[in-house]
């Protein structure tokens, strides 16, 4: 059989963009190497942060036009995906405090931080507090499963256990080499996450990617009574969120060692993880630094951190999301079936060579 489309990847990026295609009247199929909702790349978990970029106007401008499409897929899956709990930044230098200004004046504000650490004493700050009201959490397992429940729903098939050993082009068609035989598409959508450069190697010049393994924590608040909107602080750069059941997860952004994904052991670095201990005693009083969780997942990282959604032919790829593209999921798949069906391309700063 032939398909349209061929995905590899059924993580939040290749269920987006089948479901995307799919509503699209394209057959799609999905090629996945484990089961659906593992926990070997970086789509898995239950949250992420969902924030506009305090001082980028073009990345600001994108989260803004994935909201919709979120909530688009909320109205299809009948479950709650985003959910607005406010957002918070500091540690920026007083230049990214007035672009903050200007970008977000009609929905932002800067609290001094004295007025901010009386709002959410579970925060130490030393610089004014950027705060977005309509920043939150999204929940990701919830989210990548609603994206498979409606893309299968509109006729997508997904194959788990199906491994890409490699690609071709042939009379036209794209061949992927899976277990079982050859799976034949018009066009190959490669969303493999840090996988990606081996499948295309030879086929997509592709920006250098360092896969690494970042290693957050869950802490646990010292009192039920404090508020925890998400949060990035700047100075190093770090990120959290209030998980419901969980406690406050605390990450140090960036930061992990250099892994491949096919062999590593999952298992906090411990010098790394060190670091992260002693900067949540130094900056979250709010938090009990003794009673925490590891947690783990993998970075697929760009030079630039810019994304990776261009077209070459009939491969189009979606990946090298550097830790930062959840907030975008269903806007990439957007991106990812314009670039399928000719339709448009993506923001100039995500192709392959710029």
């Amino acid at each position: 059989m032939t398909y349209d489309v061929a995905v590899v990847g059924a993580g939040a990026m290749g269920s987006a963009a089948a479901w995307a295609l799919a509503a699209a009247g394209r057959e799609v199929v999905v090629l996945e190497q484990f089961t659906l909702g593992h926990e070997r790349g970086g789509s898995h978990g239950a949250t992420r942060l969902y924030r506009a970029a305090v001082d980028d106007a073009e990345i600001a401008a994108l989260t803004e036009r994935a909201r919709p499409l979120w909530r688009q897929l909320e109205d299809e899956s009948g479950g709650t995906l985003l959910e607005e709990t406010g957002g918070i930044d500091h540690g920026m230098s007083d230049t990214a405090v007035d672009v903050f200004r200007t970008l977000h004046a009609a929905t932002g504000s800067v609290l001094p931080a004295a007025e901010a650490a009386e709002r959410w004493p579970g925060f130490r700050f030393e610089t004014p507090v950027l705060f977005q009201p309509r920043s939150g959490r999204l929940y990701a397992d919830r989210a990548v499963h609603a994206l498979q429940v409606v893309a299968g729903g509109a006729g997508v098939e997904f194959r788990v256990q199906s491994p890409v050993r490699a690609l071709r082009t042939r009379d036209g068609l794209v061949e992927l080499d899976v277990p079982g035989g050859a799976v034949r598409a018009q066009h190959v959508v490669v969303a493999a996450g840090p996988w990606t450069p081996k499948l295309v190697d030879g086929l997509v010049s592709l920006p250098p990617f360092t896969v690494t393994q970042e290693q957050p924590r869950f802490f646990a608040p010292l009192s039920d009574e404090l508020v925890w909107p998400s949060f990035v602080h700047h100075g190093p750069t770090s990120y959290g969120l209030y998980e419901p059941g969980s406690g406050v997860k605390v990450g140090l952004h960036g930061t992990g060692p250099v892994v491949d994904p096919d062999t590593r052991d999952f298992q906090p670095e411990p010098t790394r993880d060190a670091s992260l201990l002693r900067y949540v005693e130094e900056w979250y009083p709010g938090l009990d630094p003794t009673r925490s969780t590891a947690i783990s997942c993998l970075y697929d990282n760009t030079p630039t951190a810019d994304f990776v959604i261009d077209r070459a032919g009939p491969i189009t790829v979606a990946a090298g999301f550097s830790g930062q593209g959840f907030k975008f999921v269903p806007l990439v798949g957007a991106f990812v079936r314009d670039l399928v069906t000719g339709a448009a391309g993506a923001p100039d700063r995500f192709r392959f060579q710029r």
